[in-house]
């Protein structure tokens, strides 16, 4: 494991993450599982072929298999990581999470019955974060998150694109300017062939992600969709009503362009957007801000926001500030006034730039057409 808490497999480890990828194996004549990571699948029906393999090194999580066959497989060799009960998200999870999901039931229930409201009052049951099966839970997923995470930037739709981070204030409301700069700023990034990554809230998050989403629609479209989602400001007082006004766009619009989110339910009190296609959620926040630091190798793009943006505004500076001149990512900030003035953010980052390797890749633009000149689409 990296330090920021993504897994890079080694050549020897095989991630089988369905029924279908293990009867493959077997029947392409496998042999050995050594450094096979089975993620919960349901191997019940599998015995004879699980009897029939060197199941030594093999690590099983959250597997279900017919009665008896755990014993033996331990014996042999193998490594069972079991179902944890009470648990109400899967610790060994293979895939992203998508909108869909986090929202399952949102046509008939409340936001706060739904799956990722009900995941976050799970972790914040009074003395949860204390407590050893629910610490190896949440830890065990943000694994499965980081892994499925190295999978998606690795996979054929996506490698090779150049990640673009766009970070800014959960405060900004539908229908107001500002939220329109930052779906205009993911549409044009979405539109220069860019894959956008948020930190996957409310805000200018969700309209950047917005903006990537509705990249190749015409602009009277685009625009028609704004107005819409204007109806419902924000996520307060009702998160049922503001994730619904963005199914109802999405709906409105299948298919469309991919763009990653990296939200926390840390901060589960801020809900995760509708529009990233891709969402990486986690429990560790450290770990989520590093990570989403972490993919984005061209660059950050930094709009009007308080502490948490000035926060990674910082830690995305301290990591540029020691990096070779070749590891440097730019880091754009829009609004002059407004970080040079309202949070003086652009005078210490220059101060603590100058004579590094970073100098000539921190930018102060005022517009989001600007921002995408400098980070070259």
């Amino acid at each position: 494991m990296n330090p920021s808490g993504s897994v890079h497999p080694s050549p020897r480890t095989l991630e089988v993450e369905s029924l279908a990828s293990f009867d493959r194996l077997v029947a392409a004549g496998a042999v050995a599982m050594h450094g096979w990571h089975a993620q919960s699948l349901d191997l019940r029906g599998r015995t004879a072929a699980l009897e029939t393999l060197d199941v030594e090194g093999a690590i099983f999580l959250g597997c279900t298999f017919d009665e008896g066959v755990e014993d033996g497989l331990r014996r042999r060799g193998a490594l069972i990581f079991p179902k944890l009960v009470g648990v109400p998200f899967d610790p060994y999870r293979a895939r992203l999470y998508t909108p869909q999901e986090l929202y399952a039931g949102l046509d008939h229930a409340r936001y706060e019955e739904l799956p990722d409201a009900l995941v976050y009052q799970w972790s914040i049951r009074p003395g949860q974060r204390h407590r050893l099966d629910a610490t190896l839970a949440s830890a065990l997923h943000d694994h499965a998150i980081g892994d499925a995470l190295d999978e998606m930037i690795r996979s054929d739709a996506v490698a090779g694109l150049t990640v673009v981070g766009v970070m800014g204030g959960h405060n900004a409301q539908r229908g107001t300017p500002e939220f329109a700069q930052a779906a205009s700023l993911g549409r044009l990034l979405a539109g220069s062939g860019k894959l956008v990554a948020t930190g996957g809230g409310p805000g200018a998050m969700e309209a950047a992600n917005l903006g990537a989403y509705l990249s190749g629609i015409p602009e009277d479209e685009f625009e028609a969709a704004l107005v819409s989602l204007g109806a419902v400001p924000g996520f307060r007082p009702s998160v049922s009503a503001w994730v619904r006004a963005a199914a109802a766009v999405v709906a409105r619009f299948p298919g469309g362009t991919p763009s990653l989110g990296i939200p926390t339910w840390f901060y589960g009190h801020e809900p995760p957007n509708y529009f990233a296609t891709h969402i990486a959620k986690y429990f560790a926040n450290a770990v989520r801000e590093a990570i989403l630091l972490e993919v984005c190798n061209g660059g950050i793009i930094f709009l009007p926001g308080a502490a948490g943006t000035v926060q990674e505004m910082f830690q995305d500076a301290c990591e540029n500030y020691y990096s070779a001149r070749e590891a440097v990512t730019p880091m754009v900030l829009v609004g002059s006034r407004y970080w040079q003035h309202e949070y003086p953010a652009w005078p210490m980052l220059q101060r603590l730039a100058a004579g590094r390797a970073m100098a000539d890749r921190i930018f102060l633009v005022d517009t989001v057409d600007e921002a995408l000149a400098v980070i070259g689409g």
